[in-house]
């Protein structure tokens, strides 16, 4: 068992790894996860910009920046809840289970950051305790695919080249859910510049359709040669 879910108080871990959707199904009166989810969250920014600060004391802070968004993005704080094994562990409703929510990068996203919450507090909101197993992760993920993930802003990407091209108003992005299910959405979203059309995506959740929407733009400008 990783150190990660080394609990003290084992109701606490339960809670941890306790989805919204167990708790709607059934008559455990457990709480679900959200809030150690919240808590949690903020402790990976912290520590990950901790991280950073240290490993690169040359980096300028817009790098930074994004490589703290590649350490901590949705997809990549799934696979350290596989890592961890959480998605034999998460306690799902019936519905959520059929439809795939040990495999759903956002159950198993939340639920990570839920555990690491969870875990400081059981050790007397002591961070210090926290800090070397998350940088541990950190330490698994692969400096050349850091790099990768942190180029790949196509949001920023596509705002600087209408920018640089006389635009007075950056990107807007106009974003709805499509289909999907309550458990595992999809979105679709389209972006436009002075009210053109430039690009459409989708994706699990409105942050990510959005940036497919701006890759798609961003691959349009390149196949016209404008990039």
């Amino acid at each position: 068992m990783h150190k990660l879910l080394n609990f003290n108080d084992k109701k606490l871990l339960r809670r941890a790894l306790t989805h919204r959707s167990y708790v709607n199904e059934s008559f455990d009166e457990s709480a679900h996860n959200e809030r150690l989810e919240f808590l949690g969250d903020a402790l990976l920014s912290f520590i990950s910009a901790e991280y950073l600060y240290g490993q690169y004391p040359e980096m300028a802070e817009d790098e930074m920046t994004r490589r703290r968004s590649a350490l901590v993005d949705e997809k990549q704080l799934a696979r350290f809840a596989m890592k961890l094994e959480l998605d034999f562990e998460i306690n799902l409703g019936q519905g959520a289970r059929k439809e795939g929510g040990r495999n759903n990068p956002n159950i198993l996203s939340s639920t990570f950051e839920a555990v690491v919450g969870a875990y400081y507090l059981d050790h007397n909101r002591d961070i210090e305790v926290l800090r070397p197993l998350i940088e541990q992760l950190f330490d698994s993920v692969p400096k050349d695919v850091m790099v990768i993930r942190s180029g790949i802003d196509s949001k920023n990407k596509l705002q600087e080249f209408v920018q640089a091209h006389g635009a007075t108003t950056p990107p807007r992005y106009e974003t709805e859910q499509v289909g999907g299910t309550s458990h595992a959405p999809e979105f679709l979203s389209k972006v436009y510049v002075h009210d053109k059309l430039y690009g459409e995506g989708k994706g699990r959740n409105k942050k990510d359709a959005e940036k497919e929407a701006a890759g798609d733009a961003l691959n349009k400008l390149r196949k016209k040669g404008l990039l």
